[in-house]
């Protein structure tokens, strides 16, 4: 059966439905088509780098308390507190900068979702 909208017809062909109309869909504009978004890229890149953080922060508060319950089963040989210290030292100073951050880039993608504040 020929197409009864044409050949060159953007719209299926339609034997037993009622003729609807169809527009065609436009062209898109020529020229060059817009690169990614450089604010987006960069708070990816920032997302990544605080997962990254996160990770670490908490893997060395979950081997400071791992040292902890070990050490309090042994009797807290020297090795357990000079480890469990240290991992809290590097959990305290790894682990503020990324929580911050994280909360910043959730923010800014509620923010251009149009979804407010928290208060």
């Amino acid at each position: 059966m020929a197409d009864p909208y044409g050949s060159l017809s953007p719209c299926p062909v339609r034997t037993t439905a009622p003729r609807q109309s169809c527009a065609s869909t436009p062209d898109p504009a020529p020229g060059p088509t817009p690169g990614p978004d450089p604010v987006t890229e960069r708070r990816a890149r920032i997302a990544r780098l605080v997962k990254i953080g996160q990770r670490t922060g908490y893997a060395f508060l979950l081997v400071a308390m791992i040292t902890f319950v070990v050490g309090i089963a042994t009797d807290f040989p020297a090795w357990t507190v000079d480890l469990t210290v240290a991992s809290l030292v590097v959990a305290i100073v790894v682990l503020p900068v990324p929580i911050v951050l994280g909360y910043g880039v959730r923010a800014a993608e509620r923010e251009e979702r149009g979804g407010g504040r928290f208060h």
